[in-house]
This record gives C-alpha cells, sequence and structure tokens, in this order.
C-alpha cells in the first residue's frame, strides 16, 4: 500500500465556535459595509413576514365571520404588498450575502496560497498535495455554501421566532405557553446533535482530504501504474478510500434527517397542541377563530426557520469543521516558517536592489537531518569563492543534494552557518538571497503555458531575455524547428516534450534571470551525449564571472572544475583538482574507475 501512514490527513481537533467565528470575522471587515446593509435589510422582512398572519386574523374575524365585505379588499392589498416585500428584500439579501461570500472566499483562497507558497520544503515533503488542494478548494467551498444558506439570515430568523414569540403572548398569553410547552425538547435535539455532527463533519473533511490526496499522486504517476501493470491494485486503494469517504458521509446523512425530522414531529405536535386547546378556548368565547387561524400560521413560521435552521446547521457545523482545517494550516505556516526576513511577494515585482556580488560563500561546520538525529551532513565545510567552479560527488544519499538546498534556504541548517562575506544567510531576505542563486535541478519542472513563459516564469527582465539565453544553452535550435516557436504550448509537467528538451528549457530559464551563483543538480543527468556536449559550451560562457557550485553523477562533467569535493556520508572526505584526486589514489579515483574502467 504506497498510500496512508504519514500521507494519512490528520482529523483536526475541537476548536471553539466562537474563536473560529472571531477569526472568520475578520476576513468579513473589508466588507462591512454590505454586511451592514444585509443586516439593515432584516427588520423590515421580518416585520413584513410577522404582520401576514396578524392581517389575516383581522380579515376573518373583522369582515369573514361578520360577513361584512366592506375593507377585505383593502386588507387582501396589503396582504398582497407584504408578500411582494418580503421577497425583495429577500432577493436583495440573498444577492448581497453571495455577493460578500465570493469576495471573502476569493481573500480566503489567497490568503491560503500565498501562506503555502511561504511554507518550508519540510512541509511539502510530509504533506500530500491533494491535501492541500482539498483545504484551498473544497474546504473553502463550504465556506461559500455556509453563506448561500445564509449565515446573516440566521440572524433574521432569531428576530423572527423572537417577533413570534411576543405576538403569540400578546394575542393569547395560555395558548403561547401551552404551545411552547415543545421548546424544550427542541433545545435539547438541537444541542444533542451538535457535538455529533461535528464529529461527522470531522471525519467527512478529512477523508475528502485523503481520497484527493491519493488521485494527485495515482493521477500523476499514471504512466508508472500501468508499465508496471498496477490498475487492479490502485483500483482495490481507491475502493478502500473511496469506501471510506461514503462512510464518512452515512453518520452525517443519518443524523441531518434525523433532525429534519424531530423537527417535522415537533411541529405537527404543536399545530395539534393549538387546534386541541384552541378549539376548547373557542368553544368557550375565549379565543377568536381569526386568532387560532393566526396562531396556527403563526406557529408554522416559528417552525419554518427552525426546518431552515436544521439544514443551515448541518452546513454550519460543516463549515465549522472546515474552519478548524483552514486554520489549523495557516497556524502551522506561522510555526514553520524559515527563520530569518521573510519575503515580501509584492516586493518580487520591484526593481532589486543593487547590491555588491558575494565574493566569499562560507560552510561552517553544518550539520543538518531531515528528521530526528538521523544527520545527513555532519560537520561539513566549504568555502566558494567569486567566479570558482566546485563541483561536489560521491554516493547516492551522501549529502550532495542537500547543500544544494541549505543554501537556497529551501531548509535551514541545525547547527553550524553558511555566510555570504561572513554574513549568515538567515539573516538576508528570502527573496534577496534567491534572487541571487539561479538552480537547475536534475528533474526540471515546467508548467502549462508557452515556452516563454516557461524561460521567463512572467518576470518582465527575464522576458526580454529569452532568446538569448536558449541561445546560449542550444535550446533555440529545437524550439526554432517548433510549429510556433517560443510561443510552443507546453502541456502539463511538459509530457510534449523530451527529457532533454525540458533540461534545455530549465537551463535557459536560470539564463534569463541571470544569477551570480549557478547550483546545478546533476542538470546533464537526462541529457543526450550530443546534447550534452552543446550545453557544455553554453555553460563555459556562463559560468563566468558566477560562482558555481555542481553536484555531478558522471564525472566526465565536471573534471574542467577549479575544484572538486568528495562527500560520503555527509562528510567532506576529499578536495582538489580532477588531477589532484586522481593522484590521491582515494575515494574519487575509485568512483572514476568505476565509471571509467571500460
Amino acid at each position: 500500500m504506497h498510500y496512508g501512514g504519514i500521507y494519512e490527513d490528520e482529523i483536526v481537533g475541537k476548536a471553539y465556535d466562537r474563536r473560529l467565528m472571531g477569526r472568520f470575522i475578520g476576513y468579513l471587515r473589508p466588507y462591512r459595509l454590505l454586511v451592514a446593509v444585509t443586516l439593515i435589510l432584516l427588520p423590515p422582512m421580518a416585520a413584513a413576514r410577522l404582520a401576514q398572519p396578524y392581517l389575516l386574523k383581522l380579515a376573518i374575524d373583522n369582515h369573514i365571520v361578520k360577513g361584512q365585505m366592506e375593507g377585505l379588499p383593502l386588507l387582501a392589498g396589503w396582504f398582497i404588498l407584504l408578500i411582494l416585500a418580503e421577497s425583495l428584500f429577500t432577493y436583495a439579501q440573498v444577492w448581497l450575502l453571495q455577493y460578500v461570500g465570493q469576495k471573502v472566499m476569493f481573500d480566503l483562497r489567497l490568503a491560503l496560497f500565498t501562506h503555502v507558497q511561504r511554507m518550508p520544503a519540510a512541509f511539502f515533503d510530509r504533506t500530500p498535495t491533494g491535501s492541500l488542494v482539498t483545504r484551498l478548494t473544497s474546504d473553502v467551498e463550504v465556506l461559500g455554501e455556509m453563506f448561500a444558506a445564509g449565515i446573516i439570515t440566521i440572524v433574521g430568523d432569531i428576530m423572527v421566532l423572537i417577533g413570534i414569540i411576543g405576538i403569540m403572548l400578546w394575542m393569547n398569553l395560555k395558548l403561547s405557553l401551552v404551545t411552547f410547552s415543545v421548546l424544550p425538547l427542541l433545545v435539547w435535539v438541537a444541542f444533542t446533535f451538535r457535538r455529533r455532527m461535528r464529529e461527522a463533519f470531522r471525519q467527512v473533511r478529512a477523508r475528502l482530504a485523503n481520497l484527493n490526496a491519493f488521485l494527485a499522486e495515482s493521477i500523476g504517476g499514471m504512466a508508472v501504474v500501468q508499465l508496471f501493470n498496477r490498475q487492479a491494485r490502485e483500483q482495490e486503494e481507491f475502493t478502500r478510500l473511496n469506501a471510506a469517504y461514503r462512510d464518512a458521509n452515512l453518520p452525517v446523512i443519518s443524523w441531518d434527517a434525523a433532525l429534519y425530522a424531530l423537527v417535522e414531529t415537533l411541529s405537527s405536535v404543536a399545530v395539534g397542541i393549538i387546534v386541541w386547546y384552541g378549539g376548547g378556548e373557542i368553544l368557550q368565547g375565549a379565543l377568536t377563530f381569526g386568532a387560532l387561524v393566526a396562531f396556527i400560521q403563526y406557529i408554522e413560521k416559528f417552525f419554518s426557520p427552525i426546518r431552515d435552521l436544521s439544514a443551515k446547521y448541518s452546513i454550519m457545523q460543516g463549515a465549522m469543521a472546515a474552519l478548524e482545517r483552514i486554520f489549523n494550516l495557516l497556524d502551522r505556516e506561522e510555526a514553520e516558517v524559515p527563520t530569518g526576513k521573510m519575503y515580501d511577494p509584492g516586493a518580487q515585482k520591484e526593481a532589486p536592489t543593487t547590491v555588491p556580488p558575494v565574493q566569499t560563500i562560507q560552510f561552517h561546520d553544518v550539520w543538518f537531518a531531515y528528521s530526528g538525529y538521523d544527520y545527513v551532513l555532519k560537520g561539513f565545510n566549504l568555502s566558494l569563492r567569486r567566479g570558482e567552479t566546485v563541483a561536489l560527488v560521491g554516493e547516492t544519499g551522501g549529502g550532495k543534494t542537500t547543500v544544494t538546498r541549505l543554501l537556497s534556504r529551501l531548509y535551514d541548517v541545525q547547527r553550524g552557518i553558511i555566510s555570504f562575506d561572513g554574513t549568515d544567510i538567515r539573516d538576508i531576505p528570502l527573496n534577496e538571497l534567491r534572487s541571487r542563486i539561479g538552480v537547475v535541478l536534475q528533474d526540471p519542472y515546467l508548467f502549462t503555458g508557452s515556452i516563454e513563459f516557461n524561460i521567463s516564469l512572467g518576470d518582465e527582465r527575464a522576458r526580454r531575455r529569452v532568446e538569448e539565453a536558449a541561445h546560449i544553452v542550444g535550446a533555440d535550435r529545437f524550439i526554432s524547428q517548433l510549429p510556433n516557436g517560443y510561443r510552443e504550448e507546453v502541456r502539463e509537467r511538459g509530457v510534449n516534450l523530451s527529457a532533454g528538451e525540458r533540461q534545455l528549457i530549465s537551463f535557459a530559464r536560470a539564463v534569463a534571470f541571470d544569477p551570480e551563483i549557478l547550483v546545478l543538480d546533476e542538470a546533464t543527468a537526462s541529457i543526450d551525449t550530443t546534447s550534452e556536449r552543446l550545453i557544455q559550451e553554453g555553460l563555459r560562457g556562463l559560468m563566468t564571472g558566477r560562482t558555481s557550485l555542481v553536484v555531478a553523477h558522471r564525472l566526465s562533467t565536471i573534471q574542467d572544475a577549479d575544484r572538486i569535493v568528495v562527500i560520503h556520508r555527509g562528510e567532506k572526505m576529499e578536495e582538489g583538482s580532477h588531477q589532484e584526486l586522481l593522484a590521491m589514489r582515494g575515494l574519487y579515483y575509485r568512483l572514476y574507475q568505476l565509471q571509467f574502467r571500460d
């Protein structure tokens, strides 16, 4: 089973509704004027709704029962006007709520995405992509449903309920008290269901995140699944996760149905009490027929918002569970932002401040572990001078790539220091640090869009250097043969390009941003021999005047490096030029013999 364990999405624990809503209201503040208008619409809407049964009472008692038609058309006209007014107010309120809801969801999604971008690499190592996608889409969408259901209309419903209670008590105290005898049971039902439904919704959100995470992983690796005939096994795993999601929804359905049924039952019981007790009152002359009809109308209007509240209650519990997960992610982000000055996304659009080139990069007694005390680097020391090319070689898993990740601050050292001209890189703003470094990875990542976009990534300064950068690394030779040249569309993950072509584009990307420091992490591993020669020619010009740190598996690609550092089990074992290391007849010599013994 490739899915589960550390990738199982957590079920977020209980968080108080007041605290959750308090944080959520912060996203409503920019739209407080629209919210205020919505609240202003509530009293006239409630008044229009409450006046309708009373008009029926007047029509029955003063006109229909007495056989006096004079004045009845006027009451009917007012009744129609009240209905129209209620409809108009309801339309305006729902439209405003939906509008504000879309604004708030936009802001919340943007805040989440911005925060996710600021998360350290370690967070993504242990968090499935599908789980994050669920938070940014499905969980936020649940909040949209909360607005659609009318979070503010609950205030209007409460106003209507209070108004109905007041009018009924004013009309007939005894009948009202008898009718409201069902309310204690209704309150008990609501509080009992609240806790159980919240737990059920937590399970639903977590199981949905697991399902999405599996889908993202399985679809992304579909080629491997098909090549190794793992379709049946993947279907079994999907069936398990799909069933878990289905089963998590069953309690929600059960509690929701039970709540709706109980509210309907209590409504019918209340009507029955009115007919029974009110009928006796009419026979005794203590109650008019119009008042009895009005009471029945009021009790229907009383339970109508309660029926709505039962449905809204289900949505609210789902929204609370979603808010728990959303704010849990935001809280974790705040605790896991890399130390040092954090970058401002808006600052990337500004012209960079002129800073002197880095003369010396120093790794001093650097220790680092991805987990616990299982150190990948142990007391690592290395110095790079400006314009120097230093290559890192060694066995797989020895710590070579970790060195480059620490330099770019994808991870921070646990012990020791990495400095630029004596300044700890953790004291350098991330946008400034990373703008100095151009990175080319072994597995290049291409985005959906044109080749031009994938080289410049939308940066205006880099866009002006796209063709020049492509020419330097030799990518222009294959780009010029494409039907649309630099405007050729790249499909998802660059599947319409060869591995070598994707790598050439990533090389051009690094050149286009004109960094003073180059990090090449086995960047030629996916390039054929002919393309490699072309790239090596381009890289010689590119590296001139730049500090370059090259992680290499092919020793043939780094023989011209100024220095070669051999890393073995997280420690620097040897250092020198190609010829010096061969003369030492140590680890580098053995690696060289293994690759070129034929």
